[in-house]
């Protein structure tokens, strides 16, 4: 016999309210950090004072100058970013975007206070997390693409299907050939290597994901041209720096393998909107709200931190304004527009 009482021991279902997007509000974390904060400005304030030379610094005697610049920024709102992250991720999209979806997203942000590139560049770290969050998942089903592979289902079509990149499918698909991590590395170097089947699915795999894909020369070869763009502005005003490229090679020879190597170290005193800046790093992306680009790039940024005091990033496409690591000041690329 129906009834519409409710069992004695159920409870009624509370509605979750839908959850915040970003990361921790940065008036709070500026809150907690504000020690610390005083403690690495005073760092870098005081670094050339050190009994025991910070890495980088020569072993001449240095008499650093005075600089000062005022650095104007306009950092995206956080409302206007969350309905972007809505926007240009879809389920199984991994790759490189055709022409009409492009169009479609500049459309989209048209009357929002971000641009395409920023768009983009959000929905590169938004798949970036997607990807790294969902790796224990894609291996718990790591049998059952295999079997789906074996019975004809190509790579891509189980990226659209369960929501994986291709790339990462590919290479669990591999693994559970009984292929060595070795192996692997090898033939994705090398793919002549591989036999006929296996050759058309990385080569297919490869074209739809932008994430997980092997070849990403042209996008180290853009952060390189902007990290030089960056310190020949510095250079240009008088600043005495070091480049990463000779920090690189110093700590090789010293080391055997770099261990802190900033794109820009100052050897003089410089404070960016009153704030003492000890070193810089380049970011040819948007430093978007989510919180495995924020981990990354803290982990970074602490190790800098920690040899030289506060220092600051510059991201080629701009930031969200709830971005912050504490100790390092958020730049936008604004200012070198015309430099380039």
């Amino acid at each position: 016999m129906a009834t519409d009482k409710q069992p004695k021991n159920s409870r009624p279902q509370k509605r979750q309210r839908p959850k915040r997007y970003g990361t921790t509000k940065k008036a709070v974390l500026l809150e907690r950090s504000k020690e610390y904060i005083s403690e690495v400005e005073e760092r870098a304030n005081n670094r050339f004072d050190r009994t025991e030379k910070p890495m980088g610094f020569p072993e001449d005697k240095l008499t650093p100058s005075n600089h000062s610049f005022d650095w104007q920024n306009n950092p995206v709102p956080l409302k206007d970013e969350e309905t972007l992250a809505k926007f240009v991720v879809r389920k199984g999209e991994f790759g490189w975007l055709d022409d009409e979806r492009v169009e479609e997203i500049a459309k989209f942000v048209e009357n929002k206070n971000m641009t395409l590139d920023q768009a983009l560049s959000l929905r590169s770290a938004l798949l970036q997390q997607k990807t790294v969050y969902s790796h224990g998942r894609l291996k718990s089903r790591a049998k059952a693409l295999f079997r789906l592979y074996n019975e004809g289902v190509s790579v891509v079509d189980l990226s659209k299907r369960f929501d994986f990149p291709p790339m990462n499918i590919f290479r669990v698909i591999l693994g559970e050939k009984r292929w060595s991590k070795s192996r692997i590395k090898e033939c994705l170097r090398d793919p002549s290597k591989m036999k006929k089947r296996e050759r058309e699915e990385f080569e297919k795999a490869e074209a739809a994901d932008r994430v997980s894909n092997v070849d990403q020369s042209e996008t180290h070869s853009r952060a390189d041209s902007f990290e030089e763009i960056l310190a020949d502005w510095f250079e240009s005003r008088g600043v005495k720096i070091r480049r990463q490229n000779e920090m690189v090679a110093e700590q090789r020879l010293e080391h055997g393998r770099p261990i802190n190597t900033p794109d820009i170290l100052f050897l003089d005193h410089v404070e960016i909107n009153g704030q003492p800046v000890a070193w810089i790093d380049a970011k040819h992306f948007y430093g978007a709200d989510v919180s495995f680009q924020r981990k990354k790039m803290t982990k970074q940024m602490s190790r800098y931190i920690d040899e030289w005091g506060s220092g600051a990033v510059v991201y080629r496409h701009g930031f969200s304004e709830n971005l912050f690591i504490p100790g390092c000041l958020m730049l936008d690329a604004g200012l070198l527009e015309w430099f380039e």
